[in-house]
């Protein structure tokens, strides 16, 4: 069975599943989840009809908004890349590597299909519930580098119950 997670946000909550076949970041998302690494920090980039990005530990502060999307741990997760990026996946965020390592902390929901993509970016776990909530985190005003006016922030992120 699938990793499942709620990622509770000022908007609302979001449950997510974790594929198997992404162990490497699976296992990353699940170490920072344990430490609770993403309270507090909020979606930094965000454009409608493409996704909604989060996991820059930067964002918590307003001082380093021009900084924001650039934050993260010192590492880098090796490419898993097996799923396409369709809308309610889940997928991680990277810089211009060679390699297509992926950022150690950032993700992103896809909110269309963005195939273009396929090929590129890891995709890592799937929106089981709350897609209601990505679409209130995609509409939100922005600003010219698409992080919104009003913070949208990650409360927790907590395991879901086991049924």
């Amino acid at each position: 069975m699938a990793e499942q997670f709620i990622i509770k946000t000022s908007l609302g909550n979001i449950t997510v599943s974790l594929y198997d076949d992404t162990p490497l970041h699976r296992d990353n998302f699940m170490k920072m989840v344990a430490e609770k690494y993403y309270d507090g920090i909020r979606f930094h980039r965000v454009i409608n009809g493409f996704m909604v990005q989060t996991g820059d530990p930067l964002s918590r502060h307003d001082d380093k908004r021009a900084l924001h999307g650039t934050g993260g741990p010192s590492y880098k997760v090796p490419a898993e890349i097996r799923h396409p990026n369709k809308k309610g996946t889940l997928a991680a965020a990277r810089d211009n590597n060679p390699q297509k390592a992926s950022s150690g902390s950032q993700f992103y929901i896809n909110h269309a299909d963005n195939d273009f993509l396929d090929g590129n970016y890891t995709v890592f776990g799937s929106v089981d519930d709350g897609m209601d909530v990505v679409e209130l985190i995609a509409a939100v005003k922005v600003d010219p580098n698409d992080n919104p006016l009003t913070p949208v922030t990650i409360e927790s992120i907590e395991a879901a119950a086991a049924d």
